[in-house]
């Protein structure tokens, strides 16, 4: 029989050594967390390199105003716009955005991905059919580097110019001061820490399915 006294020492060193993994574990996230805010871009740091298509990832305001307007400045020859419902077509599109160029209908196409994954995968699908070699990313600035990570692993052999859109709401140069913008980051940065985790068990199961 084991004495009460060691008994609780040896449970006492369990928890002790959990309570430090959590720690370690924690202490990395918020390290990394802070790392990935400065991740975000606060500019566009190239505005005008021509690139074989536009891709826009729909979801929040001001993206498929910017990639209409790249279309209609030339800075691509065509546009894809990743995420939008099924049903939805190109003239519904140009409505949205308040431009009504019939040229232009024929050099968009649509998709109807529900997440960040299915973007890049449909997306590669898309560029694969058109022989698309390089293209200009539009999405939120927040959104940019998880979209980054899935686009660079989806479609390796194609360049990727990122193009953010900025919202008035994302307060990125004083984050830590606004609850909603950190939290909007954090949740971001799980969301990357899922892809990155998940790329790499793909890198050693090929049947490995994507996380949401």
């Amino acid at each position: 029989m084991i004495a009460p006294g060691p008994r609780r020492r040896r449970y006492a060193r369990r928890w002790i050594g959990l309570l430090a993994v959590v720690v370690v574990l924690l202490a990395g996230w918020i390290a990394g967390f802070v790392g990935y805010a400065q991740l975000i871009p606060d500019t566009i740091e190239d505005e005008t390199t021509p690139t074989d298509a536009i891709v826009v990832l729909t979801g929040g305001r001001g993206r498929l105003d910017a990639g209409v307007d790249l279309l209609t400045r030339k800075l691509g020859d065509r546009l894809f716009v990743s995420g939008v419902y099924r049903g939805v077509d190109v003239k519904t599109l140009l409505g949205v955005v308040q431009h009504m160029p019939v040229a232009l209908e024929n050099r968009i196409g649509i998709g109807d991905a529900t997440n960040t994954y299915g973007n890049a995968a449909e997306t590669a699908a898309w560029v694969r059919e058109y022989g698309v070699r390089s293209i200009r990313l539009v999405t939120a600035s927040y959104h940019m580097p998880r979209s980054l990570l899935e686009f660079h692993h989806a479609m390796p052999g194609v360049a990727v110019i990122p193009h953010p859109v900025f919202s008035e709401n994302f307060k990125q140069s004083e984050w830590w001061a606004w609850p909603g913008t950190a939290a909007l980051i954090a949740r971001e940065y799980t969301k990357f820490l899922l892809a990155y985790v998940r790329q790499l068990i793909a890198g050693l199961d090929p049947q490995a399915g994507p996380s949401s």
